[in-house]
């Protein structure tokens, strides 16, 4: 088990003055929670009914979706195992750690922040929850780098059902080698990029660094973003020899944030088809996958001469699989039901995202997403409305569904000729 030191002591004797949290009798309820982040006083702020300080730590209320869903994802795992211990590798002001236990009835959080400035902040949330369960403790707050918290743990073979890295940047890169070795066969890890800069290609020697991917402009490099950051862990979690596989992928436009839930088994690297390179033709408009051995030879149907070859850019290797497991999806669907997270009273947002992520988990979809914007660039007609053309798209066989990652965009098996095609037809053109 974790070794503890002054740092990772237990808080000092409850002082009123300092903490003026109240303890709710029905916060082990999620069901009753409001589906809200509000402001109460300055530096506390309510989330899903629980209140905490943010004190000076870094903390955005746009995140509360992200943590939405590493809540579900965790009380998932705690319903099927029978257990969960959670890392918290940076935990800022504490408050994923607070409802990992109590939203996810974790067994055990290690709290964990590198900035010691946090202490107070981190202990005054956390002491909503009693420490001690019997002789078990239920929390440790420590302040070390988060490679070391993880291979501390590694050396002492102290392992993790869930690792949160909410890390800033493509920072998370750094520390995954560290979270596979101490992460549990057929854990999870929550992983996090803010790196805007490199899906959009703007960096490529950065991404390539970061994330073992060389990445060109792409119309959809938001999907990108999530793509390089599942190839780069992939790559990092064979090295160990484990697989990882992701839950679900979410993209959020405030940072940006790029958040994925992966899933770790031993194994080799995935069918070339799912981890490899993406070609896109800025002539006509169509993408394809590009596998390790198809390299030297990439071309689009469009492309007769040399000159038209030149439209094509390449960016790679990354993940080129599905986004999302459906099932999964579903169960985080269902549990977020019963919790009174989604209907009418608890308003459109979290069920709005799953529902779209489940659509998007159509294995007939490829990888990308069509701006219907470019649509209508090329066809030379106004933009049509997405339940217009997905209809039509529906009618002629082609799967088609909208992206959670850009509202005014379809992912679909139609070619970009298909879909100028089509609108317009609807144009009357």
């Amino acid at each position: 088990m974790l070794s503890l030191n002054p740092k990772t002591l237990s808080p000092p004797p409850f002082n009123p003055r300092s903490f003026l949290i109240p303890k709710k009798p029905s916060i082990s309820s999620p069901s009753l929670y409001v589906n809200s982040t509000t402001c109460c006083q300055p530096n506390q702020i309510t989330e899903r009914g629980i209140l905490f300080y943010t004190g000076d730590t870094f903390f955005r209320h746009e995140s509360a979706t992200g943590r939405d869903l590493g809540v579900l994802s965790a009380a998932l795992y705690k319903q099927s195992k029978g257990q969960l211990r959670v890392l918290d590798a940076m935990c800022g002001c504490g408050i994923r750690s607070l409802r990992y236990l109590v939203e996810s009835k974790a067994d055990f959080v290690l709290a964990n922040d590198a900035n010691e400035s946090h202490r107070r902040v981190i202990l005054d949330n956390l002491a909503q929850v009693e420490r001690l369960e019997g002789e078990k403790k239920r929390w440790v707050v420590t302040h070390c780098e988060a490679n070391r918290i993880l291979t501390d743990c590694y050396l002492q073979r102290d392992y993790f059902d869930y690792i949160d890295l909410d890390s800033f940047g493509s920072h998370s890169s750094f520390f995954l080698r560290a979270a596979f070795s101490s992460l549990k066969l057929d854990g999870l890890v929550y992983v996090t990029s803010t790196d805007g800069y490199s899906s959009g290609g703007h960096r490529p020697f950065h991404s390539l660094s970061a994330f073992g991917a060389y990445v060109r402009p792409m119309p959809y490099a938001n999907e990108l973003g999530l793509r390089i950051l599942i190839g780069g862990a992939v790559r990092e979690a064979s090295v160990l020899g484990y697989r990882v596989t992701p839950l679900f992928s979410y993209y959020s436009y405030h940072g940006p944030v790029f958040r994925v839930l992966l899933r770790m088994n031993r194994g080799k690297l995935p069918e070339k088809r799912d981890y490899g390179f993406i070609c896109y033709c800025n002539r006509c408009g169509n993408s394809q996958a590009v596998s390790w051995d198809e390299l030297g030879q990439i071309r689009c149907p469009c492309n007769n001469s040399t000159k038209d070859a030149a439209s094509l850019v390449v960016s790679g290797p990354l993940w080129t699989g599905p986004l999302h497991s459906g099932a999964y999806i579903m169960e985080m669907l269902n549990l977020a039901e019963q919790w009174g997270w989604v209907g009418k009273a608890a308003g459109t947002g979290l069920e709005k995202l799953l529902k779209r992520m489940l659509e998007e988990s159509d294995p007939r979809l490829p990888f990308g997403y069509i701006k219907l914007d470019e649509v209508a660039s090329r066809a030379q007609t106004n933009t049509p409305s997405i339940s217009t053309i997905m209809s039509s798209l529906h009618k002629e066989g082609y799967a088609a569904s909208r992206s959670h990652i850009a509202h005014n965009a379809i992912k679909t098996d139609c070619p970009m000729a298909g879909c100028i095609r089509i609108a317009k037809k609807i144009h009357g053109c």
